[in-house]
């Protein structure tokens, strides 16, 4: 490994979203803050880099040029409650009107952007944006949070410059605004890991979504039951996603590490701990490619600050080091709900769970099979 790069800018601490609202960003300055008390933010093979935000000529490669002049002028305070403006998701509950909406937005794109230059440059191999990931964000639309979509933009970076590029996308919620983006082309593999459409927003991301034209089966949706606890996930992630990534063989990968499939989480309802996440980071690892990581969502704030701790830890070398984090999750997070670490303790998983889960899981296995694997010689 070359190097592991954290990105963060503490300019974005002057953005917050609406107090109201579920989407906080304290969680990046929580997971800096923890971080940097471990010593994983410098030493060999670590350091940490403020991002400049994205000008408009790298958001036009995704964004449309009305929609940034719409998200802008919102931002600062002209054009509210405009029409135009609404229909393009701006001002609704989810993505709601804020001081500095786009100046976060452009900083958490700009962070993205940067890790994915550093990769291409040869100067890192490893780089985490934990305020990334804001994958519901189309060409001209807010969605889900997101206003500008960071992840599109760093596979669009990749794309200009290698053949391959893997999107994965462990986010409870569907990665549309990615999936979409790259739906026609197959330089762009993107496979989403999220909880049933049926039963969360944002109501797609089905088995029989896999792309159109050049880009057939080459879309990935894997959509999972509520309760879904490690092991089944596990199970679905061995059976689909490392045939496929080992067949497509990427140069660069892009990996979204929205933490809102974590056991507890207040808008989801999935049963999993950390522990998936890191073992999912572990396995890219070993296919010794660059990874660019992003945050994403994850609602409850202490869960997911530990989770982003582990994955920063995973991804810089430092989990295999044993103790480094022994005992820390608790007293860094000033909780005294578990002192074993930053890794969750294992949950027991009830029979009738079990039950619920395991049969749909091997049903969306075999036909994601039946549907996708002959693409690639499967």
């Amino acid at each position: 490994m070359k190097e592991a790069v954290f990105l963060y800018s503490p300019e974005m601490e002057k953005y917050p979203y609406p107090p109201s609202h579920p989407f906080n960003t304290i969680r990046v300055k929580k997971v800096k803050d923890i971080v940097k008390s471990m010593g994983l933010l410098s030493g060999p093979g670590r350091r940490e880099v403020a991002a400049e935000p994205a000008d408009r000529i790298v958001l036009k490669k995704f964004h449309s040029a009305r929609y940034l002049h719409a998200l802008k002028a919102a931002s600062d305070g002209h054009g509210h409650g405009d029409a135009e403006a609404l229909r393009m998701g701006i001002g609704t509950s989810d993505c709601p009107v804020f001081a500095g909406m786009y100046e976060y937005s452009a900083l958490a794109c700009g962070a993205s952007l940067t890790g994915a230059r550093l990769i291409l440059e040869g100067d890192s191999d490893v780089a985490f944006n934990p305020s990334g990931g804001l994958h519901h964000a189309g060409p001209e639309r807010a969605s889900g949070f997101c206003y500008l979509n960071d992840v599109a933009l760093a596979c669009i970076e990749f794309a200009e410059a290698v053949t391959k590029v893997l999107y994965l996308d462990v986010d409870v919620h569907h990665g549309d605004g990615v999936a979409y983006a790259f739906y026609d082309r197959s330089d762009v593999m993107t496979i989403s890991f999220h909880q049933n459409g049926r039963t969360l927003f944002p109501g797609t991301g089905f088995e029989d979504e896999i792309g159109t034209g050049k880009g057939k089966g080459y879309c990935v949706n894997v959509p999972l039951p509520v309760g879904t606890y490690d092991a089944a996930y596990m199970e679905a992630f061995k059976a689909i996603a490392v045939p496929l990534i080992e067949a497509y063989k990427p140069e660069k990968i892009v990996l979204q590490l929205g933490a809102d499939g974590l056991a507890g989480d207040p808008l989801a309802n999935l049963s999993l701990t950390n522990n998936t996440y890191a073992d999912i980071i572990g396995y890219l690892l070993g296919l010794n490619k660059p990874i660019l990581a992003t945050g994403g969502g994850g609602y409850n704030i202490d869960n997911t600050v530990r989770a982003w701790a582990l994955d920063w830890s995973v991804l810089c070398g430092a989990d295999k080091d044993g103790d480094m984090n022994i005992g820390l999750g608790g007293v860094m997070m000033g909780s005294t709900d578990w002192q074993g670490g930053l890794r969750d303790r294992a949950l027991a998983v009830s029979q009738s769970q079990h039950d619920m889960v395991m049969p749909a899981i091997e049903t969306t296995i075999e036909t994601i099979k039946m549907k996708v694997f002959k693409y690639h010689g499967l």
